[in-house]
């Protein structure tokens, strides 16, 4: 979160106005509702695929930014970023795009026209569980050299290991990147078939919303899954329970498959916000393992 909040207090100021997804991150949404209340920043969950909805929102009151994870955490939405550019464009609003689920190997949101990018360096980029951090990256050099001033005056920078762990991490991001992406879409699709699930949200899937849209600007669809179980949030947490492939914990991206109830984990700060997920949802990271066993996994770990 570091990384997120040098951007935002670089870029806005006491009584700035930012919109962010109407499903974010529950550390984004801690961020803003906690920490960035007491300077003074408001912000305003919208639903950012909703084109319709984010013209209104930034019509009714100037915005500074508006902030975008595509997809979202965890409830895998998509959001249009060239649709968005022009809409912030026309409002004066910059853009910035949580790229942690797809990470640039998949999507590349400053090619698209985005202001900035944040990444979670500690999820796919480094990609081995083992270290902790995050970036920025962004177009206009002004605005580069202002959040190189905070950070300095700040100290929110990596230690030389961990910057190290991170370049070892990139080098392989392509590899995993595509076998995250297979693996999550067997994942997917076994779900999909499977009676005790009654739904599944997955980019990758035809019949997911944001498909097509996805399929425009990714160049795959990722490795996050997310899924609901019939018989509500105690069959959920109780399949989190069953898993011995995948291991019970909140992070993501690593190479190893990682299954949480974001209710009562990641997401346990949204709990009576707007921003508060379904109680029967859990969230896969799938990692690089053999399909086949991944899926043996979760056929055993769900109700028959």
């Amino acid at each position: 979160m570091a990384a997120e909040d040098c951007l935002l207090r670089t870029v806005c100021a006491p009584g700035d106005h930012v919109l962010i997804p109407h499903d974010a991150y529950g550390g984004t949404y801690r961020l803003f509702d906690k920490v960035l209340s007491r300077w003074q920043v408001s912000y305003r969950p919208v639903h950012l695929a909703d084109s319709r909805a984010v013209r209104v929102a930034l019509a009714e009151r100037p915005v500074r930014a508006v902030w975008v994870e595509t997809p979202t955490n965890p409830l895998l939405s998509i959001v249009d970023i060239t649709a968005l550019v022009q809409a912030c464009r026309e409002a004066g609003a910059l853009l910035v795009v949580d790229n942690t689920f797809a990470s640039p190997y998949l999507q590349n949101p400053l090619a698209l026209g985005a202001d900035a990018v944040v990444h979670s360096t500690t999820k796919y980029l480094g990609g081995h569980s083992d270290v902790v951090g995050g970036a920025v990256v962004v177009a206009d050099p002004a605005l580069g050299e202002r959040l190189a001033f905070q950070q300095n005056a700040t100290g929110g920078v990596a230690a030389p290991f961990d910057a190290w762990l991170t370049l070892r991490g990139i080098r392989t991001l392509a590899v995993r990147m595509d076998r995250h992406s297979r693996n999550a879409s067997r994942v997917a699709e076994m779900l999909a078939r499977h009676p005790a699930v009654s739904g599944v949200l997955y980019p990758g899937l035809p019949g997911h919303p944001g498909h097509e849209v996805a399929a425009k600007q990714m160049r795959g669809f990722g490795g996050m899954v997310a899924f609901r179980v019939r018989g509500g949030e105690d069959a959920a947490v109780a399949v989190c329970g069953r898993t011995r492939v995948f291991t019970l914990g909140e992070s993501l991206g690593g190479v190893e498959s990682l299954i949480e109830h974001p209710a009562r984990m990641t997401h346990a700060s949204a709990t009576g916000s707007p921003l508060e997920v379904p109680g029967d949802l859990v969230r896969l990271s799938v990692g690089i393992e053999t399909a086949d066993d991944l899926l043996e996994d979760l056929r055993q770990a769900l109700p028959s």
